[in-house]
């Protein structure tokens, strides 16, 4: 073997370690300050959420500041024992009859509450977050069980979410091997769009049935972009697909609220499952933002994305 192969081999396996450890630690740390069960969200003055301008479809709108607190207070709660959930604490207001859903998957050997930041962020956005407690999520199994749990609320006249849940409506994503369940999860007709975040090499890329947004990280050393991430968006040219590698972006950059990963993720959920026009902008046209920021390492479109004619009353790309 090259001894370049050799040192980022090694690299990589001191990079797996290092993230091993960590999220022992971070996951320690979150149990002792987050509750696993009927937890709301807050503005820090206490006024609770802002009122919002309505978006087109209903939802508020949020100005085009994804990667800030939605307009809705969150609640998480436990499914069983095989998923959390994290969702608008009043379901069915400030004109969202019924809310989109986002089915989630960890990273190998961690739970939902390392990304607890980041699911709830999504929820305070107006979407139901359904995450699979398995510390294995490859499969995308027991992501896509997520669907079938809510659908049952959703027809129980007892439940809280009856009647409020979109499962027209869905997107996948996950970190890691949890990336790699989305990419399994979104061969399924039931998921419209997919959000690989740093994926592992589980799912097939021509399976996909929908748009799909591949993150990657510029110094992720676990998953290398131009080894493991890069080739998968290449693979995906029967759907629309973009590839955007955040700047200075680890292996553990999507752990805890996000990080910078996390204002792009809720962008292409807005648009795709609500019909966010400004949130269209950011990614697709001559002039998309996402295009030219300097968030990231490397943007790229492919052609269908490029050709993408638009959802939810978009106009032409």
């Amino acid at each position: 073997m090259p001894m370049n192969h050799r040192i980022r081999r090694s690299a990589a396996v001191t990079a797996t370690s290092a993230v091993r450890r960590y999220a022992t630690v971070l996951a320690a740390s979150l149990m002792l300050s987050v509750a696993l069960t009927g937890q709301g969200l807050a503005h820090s003055d206490g006024t609770g959420p802002a009122t919002a301008v309505r978006a087109a479809d209903s939802c508020p709108s949020v100005g085009g500041n994804w990667a800030d607190e939605g307009p809705f207070a969150v609640t998480k709660e436990r499914a069983g024992l095989s998923h959390t959930i994290l969702r608008p604490t009043e379901l069915g207001s400030q004109g969202c009859t019924r809310h989109p859903v986002i089915i989630w998957g960890n990273g190998s050997f961690v739970t939902p509450v390392i990304y607890d930041g980041l699911l709830k962020h999504l929820a305070s956005h107006g979407f139901i977050v359904v995450a699979a407690n398995t510390t294995q999520a490859g499969s995308g199994r027991a992501m896509l069980d997520g669907l079938d749990v809510l659908k049952k609320a959703d027809t129980d006249p007892r439940s809280p979410y009856y009647g409020k849940v979109d499962l027209g409506k869905v997107g996948a994503s996950g970190h890691s091997q949890g990336g790699g369940g989305a990419i399994n999860a979104g061969a399924d007709p039931r998921v419209d769009v997919t959000v690989p975040v740093e994926p592992g090499p589980q799912g097939r890329v021509g399976d996909l049935k929908g748009p799909t947004f591949f993150l990657g990280g510029e110094r992720d050393l676990v998953v290398i972009p131009e080894l493991l991430v890069i080739p998968r968006y290449n693979s995906a040219d029967h759907v629309p697909a973009v590839y955007g590698e955040l700047a200075g972006a680890s292996h553990v950059t999507p752990a805890g609220d996000g990080g910078g990963f996390r204002g792009p993720i809720t962008a292409w959920f807005r648009y795709f499952l609500m019909g966010d026009q400004e949130a269209r902008a950011e990614f697709f046209g001559a002039d998309c933002g996402a295009c030219s920021s300097p968030a990231w390492s490397d943007f790229r479109r492919n052609a269908e994305a490029i050709g993408h004619q638009g959802v939810g009353g978009g106009g032409s790309a």
